[in-house]
């Protein structure tokens, strides 16, 4: 085992953990050293797994590719303290109070300030952070204003919901 690399380790690791069929495994940063096909492929099985023999996986990891990919629950604890357990979907809706528009315009010649904050654009493609209540009515002035190629409408990076769920924890 220990000629082995960090991403061969990782992978035995996990046929170990397994090989006796447990009812709850834990796993801890389970996709670290791999390349991004293996990553891919062991969350796959991992959810297949937890499909097949409806075993309880309990993923600590600060890698949110497999926290997306991996979990519905959520728990998120800072300095020993909870901040938050429930869905994926509503950490993000609890901490952040913005959504991300992408609009490729072609070029970056427009000025964007008065739409919301822009964050880049780089090659006619714009990023956009607005506030959550404004995003149907910003996005309806951004397509009745401007010639736009296309647009999407994103939530913020689950890492953007846990830097806010920290500092919030922190300073309560």
């Amino acid at each position: 085992m220990r000629n082995l690399s960090l991403g061969e380790r990782m992978k035995c690791e996990i046929a170990l953990a397994l090989l006796h069929r447990p009812r709850v495994v834990f796993l801890d940063e389970p996709t670290i050293g791999l390349d991004v096909t293996m990553q891919r492929r062991i969350r796959t099985f991992i959810a297949d797994y937890n499909r097949r023999y409806g075993a309880t996986v309990l993923l600590t990891s600060h890698y949110m590719a497999d926290v997306e990919a991996l979990c519905r629950r959520v728990i998120v604890i800072h300095e020993g303290r909870l901040l938050f357990d429930g869905e994926l979907s509503a950490l993000v809706k609890q901490f952040t109070a913005h959504k991300t528009i992408v609009v490729h315009l072609g070029d970056c010649d427009a000025d964007l300030s008065s739409y919301g904050e822009l964050v880049s654009c780089v090659d006619g493609v714009a990023t956009l952070r607005v506030a959550k209540e404004e995003t149907a009515r910003v996005t309806g002035r951004l397509l009745a204003d401007l010639p736009v190629i296309d647009l999407t409408v994103e939530d913020p990076p689950i890492e953007d919901a846990i830097v806010s769920a920290f500092a919030q924890g922190a300073s309560s």
